[in-house]
This record gives structure tokens, sequence and C-alpha cells, in this order.
């Protein structure tokens, strides 16, 4: 009878280096699924918004962003304590003359808000997810123009094209798109003064309300006063004007989640999930008119968009 060939084993000492080597590759593939499903989720609820913004009929919208702006910072007290992240916040503040940008910020952020919440409204889904489109290359303009950064050539033809769609729109249609002029800009000056400040996304949001927190109290008290508050009037809209704050922070948390585990450029192209959703509402759920002037405004500015993620993904590290 054959006696058995013995089973060689290696010690598990002399097996770490392969142990860790096998953990460290699967790991960042982990955090990277993670961080896609993060940005899909966050770009995904920033989408429908638009469906979640039409259940405000019948309050105006500048009502809707006061409560916006208190509901998030009563949700970011909360979420800050929760995760203790009360460090960075007290620093800032510490530093009061280092506040003017985060006040800017929180300026921009509020009217770009104010002007979503209008478009949504009044029906202007469609002008609302070209504002978006256009933010990158709002960007890259700024980005050229502000901290004279140089554009790749693909990027000029990008914002070139931009530029040409929006001149299309005055042209065959008599009239500025001023919804989504407003959304871009004030989204894309947000995002040029945020690159300035040092807080993190969480906590630069809560700074942020906080200082806009004592102008939407006295918003408040004055429509109180003055009988034209729709809060605690119907309990179904007050409920909703509650949840403004927590539909403000999650998809924040789920994006900072992302941005954290993810190159720039990934996060970028996921980007595009927002407007296009919002496109798509726009013309199947809300049935918005889409002319031929508009579509040919949007052709060219997805054809930027193209240029410039090709350009961005060329240059990537």
């Amino acid at each position: 009878m054959r006696a058995r060939r013995p089973v060689s084993r290696v010690p598990l000492n002399r097996t770490g280096g392969l142990i860790i080597s096998m953990s460290s590759t699967s790991a960042p593939v982990a955090e990277t699924g993670k961080g896609v499903i993060y940005g899909v989720l966050a770009y995904s609820i920033w989408g429908c918004f638009p469906l979640y913004f039409a259940l405000f009929e019948g309050i105006p919208a500048w009502e809707v962003l006061i409560h916006r702006i208190l509901w998030s910072c009563v949700f970011m007290v909360g979420l800050v304590s929760a995760l203790r992240r009360w460090q960075p916040v007290r620093e800032a503040l510490a530093q009061p003359g280092r506040l003017g940008r985060v006040l800017g910020c929180a300026m921009l952020i509020a009217l770009n808000w104010g002007v979503f919440i209008y478009a949504i409204e009044t029906r202007q889904g469609l002008q609302a997810s070209l504002g978006y489109f256009l933010t990158p290359l709002v960007n890259v303009a700024l980005g050229m123009l502000v901290l004279r950064e140089r554009m790749a050539k693909l990027q000029r033809v990008a914002v070139a094209l931009a530029g040409a769609a929006i001149v299309m729109q005055l042209i065959l249609l008599g009239e500025v798109p001023w919804v989504a002029l407003l959304l871009a800009l004030s989204f894309g000056t947000y995002g040029l003064l945020r690159k300035q400040v040092t807080l993190d996304g969480l906590s630069g949001l809560f700074v942020e309300t906080l200082l806009l927190f004592p102008l939407g109290a006295a918003a408040l008290a004055w429509l109180y006063l003055s009988g034209s508050s729709h809060f605690l009037d119907d309990g179904h809209q007050s409920v909703l004007l509650i949840t403004t704050g927590a539909v403000t922070a999650i998809p924040l948390m789920l994006f900072a989640g992302a941005a954290r585990r993810l190159r720039l450029a990934t996060v970028g192209f996921l980007m595009y999930i927002n407007p296009t959703m919002q496109f798509v509402i726009a013309l199947l759920v809300f049935r918005e008119p889409l002319s031929a002037a508009q579509l040919s405004g949007f052709v060219l500015i997805w054809a930027g968009l193209a240029l410039y993620s090709w350009s961005a993904w060329q240059s990537r590290d």
C-alpha cells in the first residue's frame, strides 16, 4: 500500500505577503464599487428632484426655499452631532474673517436652489436640465477666466459649442434661457468659491445654511405675521416642507462618499445622470414641449459635453 504523499503546508507567516497582496488588490476594487453605488444614488436622487419639488404646488418657490434652508440646517445639526464632525465647524466659526467666501457660497447655493424650485413650479424642467448640462462647461470657462487655467483644445471647442447653443436659442426663440443660465452660473461660481474653502462637503453645507438661518428665520416670521405662511395649514404640506432638510443632506452625504472613493473623471461622468433624468422627467412626465430650436441647443450642448468628457478622459491621472 502506497504511503500518502505529505501535504505541503506553508506556514501562515510565509504567506503573509500573498495574503496582504490579495487584500490590497481587492480592497480598492471594493471601495471603488461602493463609490460608484454612492455616486449613482446621489445623482439619481438629484435627478428625481423635479418629481419631489412638484409636490409643493401652491406654495411659492421662495417660501419652499426658506424652509429648505431652515430644515437643512436643523437636520445638519443632528447629522453633524451623530457623526461627531463639530471640530471643523467650530474651527470655521472661530475665524469670522475667513467666512466671507463661505457666505458667498451660501448666497449662491440659495440662489441655485430658489431658481430650480421656481423652474419646477413653472414647468421649466427642460431649462433646468439644460442648466445642469451647461454647468461643467461653465466650470471650464470660469477656470480659464478667473483662475487663469489652461484649457485643452477640445475643451475650448466644447465651451464654444455651449456658447453657440445659447446664441441659437436667443436667435431662434427670441429669448435668453435665463433659468438655464442662472442655474449654470450660480452652481459654477459656487464650485469656484467652494474650491477655496477648506471645509468638507457636509461641514461646508452646514456652515452655509447656518449663516443663512437668521435670514430664513426672519423671513418665516414675516410670513407668519403677514398671514402668508403655508406651514401648519395643511399636515401633508407641512411634513413635505420638513423633509426638505433630509432630502437636501442625504444625497450630499452619498456624493461625499463617492468623491472620496472615485477619481474626479469618474465622478464627472456620473454627474450626467442628474440632468439626463431631469430631461426625461420633463419630457415624459410633465409633458413639456420640446421645439426644434430647443432640441438643436441640447444637441450642441451634448456635443460639447462629449468633447469635454473625452478630453477629461484623455488627461486623467
